[in-house]
Order: C-alpha cells, then structure tokens, then sequence
C-alpha cells in the first residue's frame, strides 16, 4: 500500500471518541478520575467558592461592610477576580443550557452524557459501548 494513502486513511482507523471533547461537571468534593489534559472540568460549586473567598469575612455592621466590599472591587486583583468568577458561571450556565439533570457528569461532545461518575475512562466505556450497539 502506498504511503500516501496509508496516511490519507489513518484518521478513519482511529476510533471517534479519540475526537470527542469531554466535559466532567462535578464539584470539588467529587474529583475528576482518569482525566488527561484535554478533558475540561468544569466545578459547579466554584462561583460559590470564590465569592465566598472574597465577601465571607466582610463586617456585619452595613456601613462598614460597603467599604470593605468597595476595598475589593477597587483593588488591583479585582478584574483577573472577575474574570474567574464570570469563567466559573459560564460553567454553571453550560451545564444549565445542555439540561443536564444530575451531577457528577461527564459530557462528550455536548450530546452524550454519563451521570453519576467522574471516571472519564468508565464513562468512556459506557459511551463507546453505546455507540457500537446503536449501529447496525
């Protein structure tokens, strides 16, 4: 066989969920379990975790808890802050906007989902299993 052609053919002998994005949704007190570098987590308890690392040791008297929430916004690391509180919602609103119903969950391709584990090889299994006996 031709080289050439061996290489044209090649991506077609890789099996397609070698392809697929994964998304694990989880939160922090259920890890991600067998998860490479190209698998995004995504933790849902995260918007919660930050706000609460910023505001939670804010004063209980009003007047002062304004100033020290205005400390906050005006501060140099306010905006890199923001920008992962924002990042932490969008997850939030991915996993709201797929309708996913329960957490943990590993996502392939924003079709596929896998409730109840964070163990992208299981879930993978399950998927692939799926897969090869939906087809003819």
């Amino acid at each position: 066989m031709n080289i050439r052609v061996f290489w044209a053919l090649f991506p077609w002998l890789i099996p397609v969920s070698v392809f697929a994005s994964t998304v694990i949704y989880t939160d922090t007190s259920h890890p991600p379990l067998n998860a490479d570098q190209n698998v995004q987590v995504v933790y849902l308890d995260k918007p919660e975790q930050l706000q609460s690392q910023l505001f939670s040791k804010l004063s209980a008297d009003p007047q002062q808890a304004v100033k020290q929430a205005r400390q906050i916004l005006q501060s140099p690391s306010w905006h890199q802050q923001e920008r992962h509180i924002s990042q932490a919602y969008q997850g939030l609103l991915n996993a709201w906007t797929l309708g996913l119903k329960k957490f943990p969950a590993v996502v392939f391709d924003d079709d596929y989902v896998v409730y109840g584990t964070t163990d992208v090889r299981h879930a993978r299994l399950i998927w692939d299993t799926y897969q090869r006996e939906k087809q003819p």
